[in-house]
């Protein structure tokens, strides 16, 4: 049997999770795990880097390292994503990811996040605001030319001029989020009307529900062909808030992600970020300023937060993890579940939610 396209069968020596049930590794026989939890591996559909490396250094020294790790903590398709640069630059990201070849112990990568530079300077976040620029279709095709068609999501600022004719232009080739936005509630159903459907970090980055002024949260609420991110590391939102936005889009369209920076995996200290210096204590990364610049959680720790410390339901949790972003990158053909057919790609925990082996694409990694 083709291990790209191991099916889940056999055994049943683990507890169901979702659509997980456990799996048969083909190239090293049956995996013992009894007591144990199988759930598919994990996709993130935002981060910037990790083990010191951020994707937006364009080099394969750094997409290896990145990947690397992030198969090593059960994270096995990757959707990297750029910060506010100028073309030059994001040019040889797309030239170094449309060239990167995940080896047998990497995540593979099955897209790109463009999450600038067509955002706000009112919602700047830790992007840089030197770069930020309006939307500009022919720039994004000729970077979406460059990537090999790799982009799959790009970020707007819906109050922000151009922005929806670009996204009207846009929407059939690629799936466009508003991000990093100052939009009220009319400005972010106008985006999501002319073809958005996908919101950057959720809360993160734009206005917060109001009883009178709902902004783009509520907006993204009441268009239901929409997704949001969310990221559970325990900094960015408060558990309640994690729970009412859980109850209010329910099991389907919330997808978690890790949006970590290259302090991922490693101590405390000054890092950086889109060319700005961070400052890592604990789990939570910032800028001088004070704002937060990202994360320090890989979306496994962010999945068992949401679990053990904010009380989503760990199936739920397993399927914003794995199932919604492959739904999202229009792949949930081949990952996001373990079923037959699909790419063998497993993760194996404890009762803790502690990973004690990955498997990727049929081989169990060391």
């Amino acid at each position: 049997m083709d291990p790209q396209k191991a099916a889940a069968e056999g055994s049943s020596t683990a507890a169901m999770v979702g659509d997980a049930t456990v799996a048969q590794n083909r190239a090293h026989g049956d995996l013992a795990a009894d007591g144990l939890l199988v759930i598919p591996g994990l996709i993130d559909v935002h981060f910037h880097g990790c083990m010191g490396h951020d994707f937006c250094e364009g080099t394969a020294e750094a997409l290896h390292a990145i990947a690397r790790y992030e198969a090593s903590r059960g994270v096995t398709a990757l959707c990297p994503t750029t910060m506010t640069f100028p073309e030059d630059l994001l040019g040889r990201v797309m030239d170094a990811a449309r060239t990167f070849d995940a080896a047998a112990d990497e995540a593979a990568f099955v897209g790109i996040n463009m999450e600038g530079p067509f955002i706000s300077h009112g919602k700047i976040g830790a992007q840089n605001p030197t770069y930020v620029t309006p939307c500009d279709a022919a720039l994004f095709r000729r970077l979406q030319k460059r990537a090999g068609g790799l982009i799959k999501i790009v970020d707007i600022a819906p109050e922000e001029p151009g922005a929806l004719e670009f996204t009207r232009e846009v929407a059939d080739e690629v799936r466009v989020s508003v991000a990093h936005t100052c939009a009220n509630y009319d400005q972010a159903r106008a985006a999501f009307e002319a073809g958005a459907n996908h919101v950057t970090h959720l809360c993160n980055a734009m206005a917060p529900l109001h009883h009178r002024d709902p902004g783009p949260i509520a907006a993204a609420f009441d268009a239901l062909h929409v997704m949001v991110e969310l990221i559970c590391d325990g900094v960015h939102i408060h558990p309640a808030m994690v729970r009412a936005l859980f109850a209010l889009f329910g099991d389907d369209r919330i997808m978690l992600i890790s949006d970590t920076m290259e302090a991922a995996g490693l101590t405390d200290g000054s890092y950086e970020l889109g060319g700005q210096e961070v400052s890592v204590k604990g789990n939570r990364a910032t800028l001088a300023s004070g704002t937060l610049a990202g994360s320090v959680t890989d979306l496994m720790g962010c999945l068992r937060t949401a679990v053990r410390d904010m009380g989503v339901p760990l199936e739920t949790a397993v399927r914003a993890a794995a199932l919604n972003p492959a739904r999202a990158l229009g792949i949930d053909h081949e990952r996001g579940a373990i079923a037959p057919g699909m790419i063998a790609d497993a993760v194996v925990l404890d009762e803790q939610l502690n990973v004690r082996h990955v498997i990727v694409r049929g081989r169990l990694l060391a």
